[in-house]
Order: structure tokens, then C-alpha cells, then sequence
């Protein structure tokens, strides 16, 4: 896909072009999380990767910073291919991945010292970067006495005491409190703006539309299953900015409805004549489901999608997740933005326990996948039906899913529904008794 609008006098620190990327699964077979992505990144811009979970952002991100060779295309650094590590690097990771034997001083000084540098130069280097991010004072510190904000702090300090020509930073604001993150979001504008050089760009990964809005310069969206591309937004908004300005908030409903319109569809895709259509199943717990529709019968039977996961404090890929999984058992429609409590979804909250369980039956059995596996228990003579089989019909018509999570899912599914059981020992699964013709 072109980038429009870059500017052609920034120099290209890094780039992929037109990588793949493939994990070995354990039965042996492929798994693909990223295609044919190219992407480049610029002197003194600020990029987020957004998109829904398991899109490929972190790989990405891990591909950019060379801690991951792709299997295919090309990664390059100052126009030279990557050959391991990318030497203008650091991280800050989302786990705050200190060392808890080791003072502040001494988690930031350890990278200098694997660095090569010497020890009065390593001591120079750390006590200029601890300063930088605000925790003088706090040199002498186990990260045990400290606060989350303050614990990210020092991994931003460490990053930062490399003089990193790119900081890539993966998710590092999802383990602290709002607050906190805010402040910290604002934190690294500030240090990018002001480091003359170094760091030169900001990559970033995150779920949370608000904060790319915040940071960002361009905003790169990326679909799932395979990761891809789907678009590249511009953020020209004047810094600083304003979580509350108009032309923040139309720019955040604008990657909403983007976002949205890709990932929960009004119309389903197109299904060619004669071909066999298996449902992958989101991995979210049968009560998340059922959590969602009562907190909509609360809200009078609609809720805007980014209002569920901000009232709810959950990931909003995670959210994703249960309102489609939600919408595959016609509990709910998605016209926009918007969830919206569907007659089936009513009824099945209005119903008793057992009542519930027989809806919820139902709408398995509109799911090939399970209609599939009942009819295969009630032929057998036993009735059982071993995980491999179930295991093989994933793999064989969903090769792209993670096939250990698929059989998970069914299987608690189906559970709550009373639909079939699985025993762990003996590895099968079975027709509850009553079901048993």
C-alpha cells in the first residue's frame, strides 16, 4: 500500500518490505500471523500499529527491531539489510522486565555494560537517563518499593540510556492505572520532542485508539488472520493535544468506525456456491458472553463499542472478541460502532437457568463446527469422540486458526450449553447422558 502524505526530506530509518511471517505450530504445521506488509519508518515522526489482538503488532514491531528474522522479505536499517539486532534500537516492553535483585541505578547500567561501555561511562550514562525520566532520588531502589508508573520509568530509562535512534515501545502504558499512563504518554512526547536526535522516531504498539491519537503521527491499522495492512491514517493534529478538543474526538471516532468496519462486518463475506464454511470461534469464556448482553439489557439494549471496553476496563481487542463472538450465536447485531441486543439475545436473558442452556444449544448447532462434532458422537457407538479427530477437522478447514485454541473454545462452549463434555484424562469427548439416543 502507498504511504501518501510523507514527507520526501525525512530520511527512512527502517522499513520492511513485503514481509511474511510464519510460526511452526506443534503439530508441525504453519501458522501465519503476517503477509506481505511493507512498511517504513521516518526521522523524527511518532507511528502506532493499531489493531484487534493477534493481528501481528508485536511481531512486527519485534521484526522492525531485528529480534525476529521473517520468513519472508526484506528488513533493512539506513537502507542495509538487517542482519540481527537493529544497532539504533531499544525497547520499552509492556512487562516492565526488571531485574528484582538489582537497584534502579543498576537495572539501567546492566544494558550499558552488555553494551561494551566502561564503567565510569556506564555510570554517567545511567544517572543522565534516570534524570531524564524523573526518578532522582530513586538510584538506590528495588523495583519491589516501587509503584508501577515507577517501574516503567526505569525501563523507559534504560531504553533511552542507549541514545536509541528509534524507541520502540510495546504496550507500555497497559499495565499502569489511567493516570498514570497519561502522564507517561505525555513524558515520552516530551523527550522524543526535545532529544535532538535521539531518539529520532517513537514506534508504538497499542490497542487503545485515544492513545494513538494522542502520540501519533501516522497511524497504521492492521487486520487479522493473516496480519495485513488495511490502511495508514495521518494524524496532523498541533501538538500538544487535547483528549477533549472536537478535532481529537472526531479523529478517534473516525479510526472507531475503521477499525469496527473491518472487524465486525454487517454483512458476512461471501460464501462461494458449494463451499464448506467453518466459524473460527473468538476465544472469549462463555460468562464474558453472557456478561455482555446483561450489561446491554442495562443500558437499555445498546452501548457504542468503545464505551463497553472503557466501562468495562478490558483491552479493546479483547472486546472485539466477545461482541463477535456474541454476534456468531445471534445475540447481538453491530450496525456501526454500536452493539445492539438482538430478539434471540433477549429471550435468552429473560429465560430461566435451563431455559438458557437450551438457547444456547441452539445457536452451537448453527455453527458447523459443532453440528459437525454432535453428529459425529450420536454415530458413534460409544458416543465419545477423540480431541485429535476434533483437532484434525480444525486444522483441516481453518488451517489459518490457532487450532489449541479453537478445541479450547468449543469445548467450554459446549460445556455451558450441556451440548457434549470432555474428559482430560481420557482426552474425548462425549454426549452428556441424557442426550445419548
Amino acid at each position: 500500500m502507498a504511504e501518501s502524505g510523507v514527507l520526501p526530506t525525512r530520511a527512512i530509518l527502517c522499513e520492511v518490505r513485503e514481509v511474511t511471517h510464519e510460526f511452526t505450530l506443534p503439530n508441525g504445521r504453519p501458522l501465519r500471523v503476517l503477509e506481505n506488509i511493507s512498511l517504513t519508518i521516518h526521522s523524527g515522526e511518532v507511528v502506532a500499529l493499531l489493531g484487534p489482538s493477534g493481528c501481528g503488532k508485536s511481531t512486527l514491531l519485534r521484526i522492525l527491531a531485528g529480534l525476529i528474522r521473517p520468513t519472508h522479505g526484506l528488513t533493512l536499517y539506513h537502507d542495509q539489510a538487517l542482519q540481527g539486532l537493529n544497532p539504533g534500537a531499544a525497547i520499552v516492553f509492556q512487562s516492565f522486565a526488571l531485574y528484582p535483585w538489582l537497584t534502579v541505578r543498576e537495572n539501567v547500567r546492566v544494558v550499558l555494560t552488555a553494551a561494551g561501555l566502561a564503567a565510569r561511562a556506564a555510570e554517567e550514562k545511567a544517572e543522565r537517563a534516570i534524570r531524564r525520566v524523573g526518578l532522582s532520588g530513586f538510584e538506590g531502589t528495588y523495583p519491589r518499593e516501587l509503584s508501577g508508573g515507577m517501574k516503567q520509568r526505569v525501563g523507559m530509562a534504560r531504553a533511552l540510556s542507549v541514545d536509541p535512534e528509534i524507541l520502540f515501545l510495546d504496550e507500555p502504558f497497559s499495565q499502569v492505572d489511567a493516570l498514570t499512563a497519561e502522564s507517561l504518554r505525555a513524558e515520552i512526547i516530551d523527550l522524543w520532542a526535545a532529544a535532538h536526535g535521539h531518539p529520532a522516531s517513537v514506534l508504538m504498539v497499542s490497542h487503545d485508539i485515544a492513545e494513538v491519537v494522542y502520540m501519533a503521527d501516522r497511524i497504521v491499522i492492521l487486520g487479522a488472520n493473516p496480519g495485513c495492512v488495511r490502511t495508514i491514517v495521518e494524524n496532523h493534529l498541533p501538538r500538544p493535544r487535547d483528549y477533549r478538543s472536537p478535532e481529537f474526538l472526531h479523529l478517534v471516532d473516525r479510526l472507531h468506525d475503521i477499525i469496527t468496519g473491518h472487524e465486525l462486518p454487517d454483512q458476512p463475506p461471501p460464501v462461494e456456491p458449494g463451499s464448506i464454511t467453518y466459524e473460527p470461534l473468538p476465544p472469549v469464556e462463555s460468562a464474558e458472553i453472557v456478561g455482555l448482553l446483561e450489561y446491554l439489557d442495562a443500558r437499555r439494549g445498546k452501548e457504542e463499542l468503545f464505551r463497553i471496553a472503557s466501562d468495562t476496563h478490558r483491552e479493546f481487542g479483547h472486546v472485539l472478541n466477545i461482541v463477535e463472538a456474541a454476534e456468531l450465536l445471534n445475540f447481538v447485531d453491530t450496525p456501526r460502532r454500536m452493539v445492539v441486543l438482538d430478539t434471540e439475545g433477549q429471550n435468552f436473558l429473560k429465560a430461566t437457568p435451563e431455559a438458557r442452556k437450551a438457547i444456547w444449544c441452539e445457536q452451537l448447532l448453527k455453527l458447523r463446527l459443532f453440528r459437525e462434532a454432535q453428529a459425529i458422537l450420536q454415530k458413534e457407538p460409544d458416543h465419545t469422540l477423540d480431541r485429535d479427530h476434533v483437532l484434525e477437522m480444525i486444522v483441516l478447514h481453518m488451517p489459518q486458526e490457532n487450532y489449541e485454541t479453537i478445541f479450547r473454545t468449543l469445548v467450554r462452549w459446549a460445556r455451558f450449553g450441556n451440548l457434549f463434555n470432555y474428559d482430560e484424562a481420557t482426552e474425548r469427548l462425549m454426549l452428556p447422558l441424557e442426550s445419548t439416543p
